[in-house]
């Protein structure tokens, strides 16, 4: 597994020494860690009053990306972004191929503009456990950006994780039955319990969703009641494209029955039946995942999180397969604005990246 380096924070013997340092050949921004923390995120900050962020980022693409690939996240704090336009110039600035639309989505979100969408909408007493976007599908943002335009009372943090730190925090014996088999995805559509057809695939037309389907290798079939059901095998792990590490790289913790509320899924399970449930996830191979295994697993999240308040007119920007997200819950009134770029298709076969 090839290992991450810092830049000039790393010394002769290996150890990160967390300082701030001046980094772009103006010297107009200053890099540091947050407290208590030693490799992310990196914060970049203004050095002098009124630096323009766009401006910058235009003219230091190189360092951008260099520090997103050492890192996996890069907080942009102190640049007062507290507009809607100006984030998504920067999102559209710092990445290629133009902003990607919320398609198969999991989660209740809203277009405000272009490409910016609400994030999550669930309610904020709420927490959303850790998850690389877009991870139960085959194909997903290599980049997302978060932005911070009114901060919680009180809660309401954006944790991240390593994700190569959770893959080596897993036991072998799961990673290897996980590696071997991967992860399907069942999802019911049409309860009224979860996201509906018009907002995962954007149309109630039976054939366009239909060739969705087909075009993501996603196998669906149409309920004698009318309602919809999807099941796709998926990626448990995954190898960054360029630094070529391992990932844990999958939602199965998050779309199983045990991530419920236990009083709330057996009120689910008697009313629509284990093959009826909202969403689920399997093996690959369809049998069941043990509780206890994905307990481990958010576990392993655990141990690799990091967490910090949110300022107003933060950006965090995030490689999505290097660094996992979630939410935290809060109280009072929160708004956080989100972007992704930079589709990235799975390549690797499942368990040919990597065994045990």
């Amino acid at each position: 597994m090839t290992s991450r380096t810092s830049f000039s924070l790393a010394t002769g013997t290996g150890k990160r020494v967390r300082q701030s340092i001046r980094i772009s050949s103006e010297n107009l921004i200053t890099t540091e860690f947050l407290p208590g923390l030693d490799r992310l995120p990196l914060v970049v900050r203004p050095a002098t009053a009124n630096v323009d962020l766009l401006g910058w980022a235009q003219n230091n693409p190189d360092f951008i990306a260099s520090h997103l690939g050492s890192h996996g996240a890069i907080l942009f704090r102190g640049f007062g972004i507290h507009s809607m336009e100006v984030f998504e110039q920067f999102a559209e600035c710092t990445s290629h191929g133009g902003l990607l639309d919320y398609i198969y989505g999991s989660t209740p979100r809203r277009r405000i503009a272009g490409g910016v969408y609400t994030s999550t909408e669930y309610p904020a007493d709420q927490v959303i456990p850790f998850h690389n976007e877009m991870s139960y599908s085959l194909a997903w943002p290599m980049k997302i950006w978060f932005c911070c335009l009114k901060a919680a009372s009180s809660g309401g943090a954006t944790p991240i994780a390593d994700s190569v730190k959770v893959f080596q925090e897993i036991d072998s014996g799961i990673r290897a039955s996980f590696i071997e088999r991967g992860v399907m995805y069942v999802r019911n559509y049409g309860s009224g319990l979860d996201l509906s057809c018009q907002q995962v695939f954007g149309t109630e037309d039976r054939a366009e969703i239909e060739k969705i389907c087909k075009d993501s290798k996603i196998e669906c079939e149409w309920k004698a009641d009318g309602r919809l059901q999807t099941w796709q095998k998926c990626q448990a792990i995954a190898m960054h494209p360029q630094t070529h590490e391992i990932v844990w790289f999958n939602q199965a913790h998050l779309f199983h029955v045990s991530s419920l509320d236990p009083a709330f899924a057996s009120e689910l399970l008697a009313a629509f039946g284990e093959q009826g449930l909202p969403r689920n996830a399997y093996y690959g191979d369809g049998t069941s995942i043990p509780s206890p295994v994905l307990d481990e697993i958010r576990a392993a999240y655990g141990r690799a999180k990091v967490e910090f308040p949110w300022e107003e007119g933060d950006v965090l920007m995030l490689d999505n397969m290097l660094v996992a997200h979630g939410r935290a819950a809060y109280q009072g009134q929160r708004r956080i604005v989100v972007a992704m770029a930079e589709q990235h298709h799975a390549e690797t076969p499942q368990g040919a990246a990597i065994q045990g």
